[in-house]
């Protein structure tokens, strides 16, 4: 039997090294989170200007439409 030899240059070895994320990178991420929770925010106000009926139209209690969970899970 031949032994399997492998070799791994020290270089590309990074062990417990996370790597550094660029500023515009951070800036970038944060943005992609404040247009998240303001399409959030929209949809939560449209859902608050509905009527009772037309919430229960669609599924929806008047308190599942002002909740801060998820208001389209059914769990």
């Amino acid at each position: 039997m031949q032994s399997l030899s492998i070799t791994i240059s020290s270089a590309r070895i990074r062990v417990g090294l996370k790597p550094r994320r660029r500023p515009l990178s951070v800036i970038a991420a944060v943005a992609r989170l404040l247009m998240h929770k303001m399409a959030e925010r929209r949809n939560r106000n449209a859902l608050l200007e509905l009527s009772d009926d037309q919430l229960k139209d669609i599924g929806l209690s008047r308190g599942q439409a002002g909740s801060d969970v998820h208001v389209y899970s059914r769990y």
